[in-house]
């Protein structure tokens, strides 16, 4: 004899099974690991120093 099914919560199983494999994709395909954003930061932070290094100071404080 088969087992009872009820109907409701095995389309919501099935949903959330969608939901999180399309999740796993989306992790992949835009997801950075800690190393990748902490160089983002850093080169972002060196890029600004960078720039206020090469400021130009005109001596008046207009």
């Amino acid at each position: 004899m088969n087992e009872i099914v009820n109907l409701n919560s095995a389309r919501k199983r099935a949903l959330k099974k969608q939901h999180e494999q399309r999740a796993r994709q989306n992790r992949l395909r835009y997801g950075r690991t800690k190393a990748e954003k902490a160089l983002a930061k850093a080169q972002a932070a060196a890029a600004d120093r960078r720039l206020d290094g090469h400021r130009l100071d005109s001596g008046d404080d207009a």
